[in-house]
């Protein structure tokens, strides 16, 4: 019998013992889908001074701001983005992903407008949208709740780590507790919309233990969606700098996977596990060299769950 056919994981039809975005996709849409990264010519409140200067220590100018040219109309960005995925899947279905710095921060006026074009994009069965805690005012709850009524919307927020003196350490600008009220604030306001978290593993100064604690305080939240990301050290960022100064140590390739494979197993089954690693920019990154391998990596998570016995929830089952 196959390692698929022996799953014990429900949210599956391979051998991934987690529920995977890809799974997801799918189950809702029918079959495989593809995200087309956009840059919307947004900043960030922890940028321009309101709330911090000079972004997280780990910034290199804003998550997805080099994927896309923001110097391009949002028309012809989807359009060359869905030229080139295209080249590599034939996908019709699309979601247009607003990636890059703060998507909400800003006015609900640009904000409904900007998501009332990207709605209509040729393929778009749903629109993805990256943004803080601490830029979702009434007003703009207001407009993700009157867009989700006509397509469906994520909405991901950064959180990193639920640790206060981390999110002081890498200069995030905003407590657990304002996360939270964001949170909420837009899961009664819009509960159409799909909310998703982003965790960091192998910020400073931090153990198992505080990862291990940040994995259980979301799974207490109950986002629909979470993504679970390595630090990557970025030449030109402020970790960049600690690290060439020996400030800083990155994780080990084995220290990761095992603390991954750890946070799956205390996610309750039904959240939506969109990445267990990513990619940092070939050209800027400086550490952790091993995380160039990121198939190998989720590899071996899923040969680490399987070797366990394990299974996302299995430690925390709704």
């Amino acid at each position: 019998m196959s390692q698929a056919e022996n799953n014990p994981f429900k949210y599956s039809d391979t051998n991934k013992r987690y529920h995977t975005y890809d799974y997801y996709l799918k189950h809702r849409f029918g079959e495989k889908c593809a995200k087309i990264t956009l840059d919307c010519g947004f900043t960030c409140p922890n940028i321009d001074g309101k709330c911090g200067v000079g972004g997280c220590i780990y910034c290199s100018g804003g998550s997805g701001a080099r994927l896309a040219d923001n110097l391009l109309p949002i028309e012809e960005q989807y359009r060359q983005g869905v030229n080139k995925i295209r080249k590599k899947w034939n996908v019709k279905k699309l979601i247009p992903y607003l990636q890059a710095y703060t998507n909400t921060y800003t006015s609900p006026e640009i904000l409904g407008k900007i998501l009332g074009k990207v709605s209509q994009f040729e393929g778009a069965v749903m629109i993805d949208i990256a943004t803080r805690a601490d830029c979702l005012g009434d007003d703009i709850i207001e407009v993700l709740d009157r867009v989700s009524s006509k397509i469906p919307v994520t909405v991901e927020l950064g959180l990193q780590s639920s640790n206060d003196e981390t999110a002081r350490l890498i200069n995030r600008g905003h407590d657990f507790d304002t996360f939270k009220d964001g949170f909420y604030r837009l899961r009664k306001g819009a509960p159409n919309v799909k909310i998703g978290i982003h965790i960091i593993n192998g910020l400073p100064g931090e153990t198992n233990e505080n990862m291990k604690n940040t994995a259980t305080r979301v799974a207490d939240l109950h986002p629909d969606l979470i993504k679970i990301h390595l630090l990557h050290v970025l030449d030109g960022t402020v970790l960049g700098q600690m690290y060439k100064k020996g400030e800083y140590t990155p994780m080990e390739r084995e220290e990761y996977i095992l603390t991954v494979c750890d946070q799956i197993e205390l996610l309750p089954p039904d959240i939506i596990i969109e990445r267990v690693t990513g990619d940092g920019l070939a050209e800027e990154l400086l550490a952790p060299e091993w995380s160039k391998k990121k198939v190998t990596v989720i590899n071996d998570i899923d040969k680490e769950l399987f070797r366990r016995g394990s299974y996302q929830g299995i430690r925390r089952e709704v």
